[in-house]
């Protein structure tokens, strides 16, 4: 997969860090899962929001960058917003799903979910704005 390659090559975000599973990334969405470990939690045990906003910057880029309109398009921040609705802890699962929603021929809008697998809570909403870069990687 190469969002795979781009995890890898990419050391700014460093998802490897967060072990984060990516389960797709194709048509405009990205799909992970992550199991919530002592060293994604804030001093209180609970689920730290940097991680979470990490996630929902590079998910949403991950799904921007494989909807058929900026497939292969990179692209750069213009806003970024997260809403912490529940926290998780120690052991949860969580899944995260990232969703292209609309993508013109400069800007690109996306949407990011993170749930709590057991109990199906959502934990936090982001939504990204990213403007696409006239060149392509490919």
């Amino acid at each position: 997969m190469f969002i795979n390659y781009l995890i890898n090559k990419n050391a700014a975000h460093n998802l490897k860090s967060i072990k984060l599973n990516i389960t797709k990334a194709e048509n405009g969405v990205c799909i992970a899962e992550l199991k919530v470990e002592k060293e994604h939690t804030n001093g209180m045990g609970g689920l730290h929001g940097g991680c979470i906003a990490t996630i929902v910057d590079s998910l949403t880029s991950y799904a921007l960058f494989t909807h058929k309109a900026a497939e292969g398009v990179l692209s750069v921040s213009v806003d970024i917003h997260v809403s912490y609705l529940k926290g998780a802890k120690c052991g949860d699962e969580i899944l995260i799903k990232a969703e292209a929603i609309k993508c013109g021929k400069s800007v690109g809008f996306t949407e990011c979910i993170l749930t709590n697998k057991a109990t199906g809570d959502i934990i936090a909403k982001g939504s990204h704005t990213k403007y696409l870069m006239s060149q392509s990687t490919k």
